[in-house]
């Protein structure tokens, strides 16, 4: 719409129109067979983003709780392996600790995961692990396939935060071995804020905790999951829903495979121009890790401020995000996911090279010409 800015921030991300009309409808019953048919046709959609066949259920809240939930119903009293290299490995982490026994397993944000502690928090009794996949504050892919491998030689639980990789990259949870795994609507399906979705596998119903939260109980959404129509155990965010179904169309509209190509090409555009210009990309990657499929993390010039930076990008109508805790004032962050294409990047580039330019900053190159390139 006029006026409106261009989020290119790792979340939330701007909403293709049919999404946006989808919530102006008028209330129907949740307990009805059409709102039966809106959840179960989002589940079949989302089954297919998470690469799984367990069970698979919506929830009325935002993706940390999907977070708590897989916690809070499959790890209570536990002793969990918490991965961190970032923001969300972190809050996972606080999780954990409120349920059962954290075990941190921690990494500076945007350097490669430790792997080897990892093993040993496994063999000195760690029950389970959890992982962030893709890693937004700092633009790091975490190796779930490795990992998965590992929990599974210990017989640990699998927890995989796919928040901003599930619609937007590759994810087979089931082949990598993955218990629970969860995203959040208003990241790479580009619908709006407010739902998550979780799945669970048998493995893990097997762990499932005597005593479990009462919204979160996941052992009730099972049941009303599998009535006829297919229901939530409270009342829903019933416009949210119908979004998330329009975005779930939309995704089977362009086929997966070409989403996540997209995904990876718009990445690599701002990559691109990044190097064009001489800024450096910060996380620092190994083997097995690898640049965010969704989101770009950039260490911002010396002697330029964020408020500056992000400020003279705003200017031009386009919102970009900063660094989170220690990394405020140290990097800047364009994401990429969602429904967004070449012309948002470009633009994205173009403002941010303009308000660079103004802070005195001199481009070694063209780098929005280099991502056009890349993106052509």
């Amino acid at each position: 719409m006029e006026n409106e800015p261009l989020l290119m921030l790792p979340g939330p991300v701007p909403m293709p129109e049919r999404v946006r009309a989808a919530m102006t409808r008028q209330a129907i019953n949740h307990r009805g067979a059409e709102f039966g048919a809106i959840y179960a046709d989002s589940v079949r959609v989302l089954k297919s983003l998470f690469g799984t066949e367990n069970e698979l259920f919506v929830l009325s809240g935002s993706g940390t709780a999907a977070m708590e939930a897989a916690v809070a119903n499959f790890c209570a009293k536990t002793a969990v392996a918490c991965l961190e290299n970032g923001k969300f490995g972190e809050r996972l982490k606080k999780i954990a600790g409120r349920y059962g026994t954290a075990v941190p397993v921690v990494s500076e944000w945007g350097t490669p995961l430790d792997l080897d502690a990892l093993e040993q928090a496994l063999e000195e009794g760690a029950r389970a692990v959890t992982l962030v996949h893709n890693e937004t504050s700092a633009g790091i892919k975490n190796p779930a396939p490795e990992i998965g491998a590992i929990a599974r030689k210990h017989d640990a639980l699998f927890i995989m935060d796919g928040v901003t990789s599930i619609g937007g990259d590759l994810v087979e949870a089931d082949r990598w071995g993955v218990d629970i795994a969860l995203t959040g609507s208003q990241k790479c399906l580009a619908a709006p804020a407010g739902l998550s979705a979780i799945s669970v596998s048998g493995r893990a119903w097997e762990q499932l905790a005597e005593e479990r939260p009462y919204y979160l109980d996941l052992l009730a959404y099972r049941k009303s999951a599998a009535k006829k129509p297919m229901e939530t155990p409270y009342t829903p965010a019933v416009p949210l829903y119908a979004a998330l179904r329009e975005a779930c169309r939309i995704i089977e509209e362009e086929g997966l495979a070409m989403r996540i190509a997209r995904h990876k090409r718009m990445s690599e555009a701002v990559r691109t121009a990044a190097r064009a210009w001489g800024l450096e990309i910060f996380p620092t990657l190994d083997a097995v890790h690898a640049y965010s499929n969704t989101v770009t993390a950039l260490r911002i010039p010396e002697g330029i401020s964020d408020a500056a930076l992000r400020g003279g990008v705003r200017e031009l109508g386009v919102i970009i995000a900063g660094g989170q805790d220690h990394l405020k004032g140290r990097i800047f962050r364009i994401g990429t996911m969602g429904a967004v294409g070449a012309p948002e990047v470009l633009a994205t580039l173009a403002a941010v090279e303009r308000a660079l330019r103004s802070l005195g900053f001199v481009p070694e190159d063209d780098g929005v010409q280099a991502a056009a390139e890349v993106l052509g």
